[in-house]
């Protein structure tokens, strides 16, 4: 099987450190709970200098680095790498996340497992030609089986594989969402995403 896995929101809990910045930053309150938007800007109502700092903030290594996984997550990803699965990250950190990116999956204990970064969401200018970057167009030649996410925004990128399974990986923003059809199912936790796979 080739499995497709976001990072953030679904290996690590990165909402939940992004609302404790945004207080600790700008004194604004938006607990985790209330985060009802995928895009942060709508989700903590910052301006554009503000969202533009909370980026930088969020993506310096030892922001990264300090971001608490999710429980079970590094655990059914070996489960999978060590019954021949093939699990690919596939991520829309900006490339230059990507070295504390990997690290933090190192550091997990998830130093056999593949790591993408895929410009999903128009957010920066990746490096060409590396063995860590995605172009869209060599993203839509790859295959999966099944795909972890929690972002309706990037349901699309699932769009030319008719046949995979989409866990949704349930999360406050993406409550409110309806579901594209019947191989997607949300999921709580990875209790039950390793569930769907076996």
């Amino acid at each position: 099987m080739k499995i497709y896995v976001d990072f953030d929101d679904c290996l690590c809990e990165t909402a939940r450190a992004f609302s404790v910045m945004v207080e600790k930053l700008f004194g604004k309150y938006v607990p985790y709970e209330k985060v009802r938007y995928f895009n942060l800007q709508d989700a903590f109502e910052l301006t554009d200098e503000e969202y533009e700092r909370l980026m930088i903030e969020g993506h310096r290594p030892e922001n990264i680095l300090s971001l608490e996984e999710t429980p079970g997550a590094a655990e059914v990803l070996n489960e999978w790498a060590m019954k021949g699965h093939e699990v690919s990250i596939i991520t829309g950190r900006p490339f230059s996340a990507y070295e504390s990116s990997r690290k933090w999956l190192d550091d997990h204990g998830l130093g056999n497992i593949k790591m993408y970064c895929l410009n999903k969401y128009g957010r920066d200018t990746f490096i060409k030609n590396s063995d860590f970057n995605l172009e869209l167009e060599d993203y839509y030649k790859m295959h999966f089986d099944y795909a972890v996410e929690d972002s309706p925004m990037a349901f699309k990128f699932f769009d030319h594989l008719p046949d995979i399974k989409v866990m949704v990986y349930d999360r406050p923003w993406n409550r409110e969402d309806e579901l594209p059809n019947d191989n997607y199912c949300r999921c709580f936790d990875w209790e039950q995403i390793r569930g769907m796979v076996d």
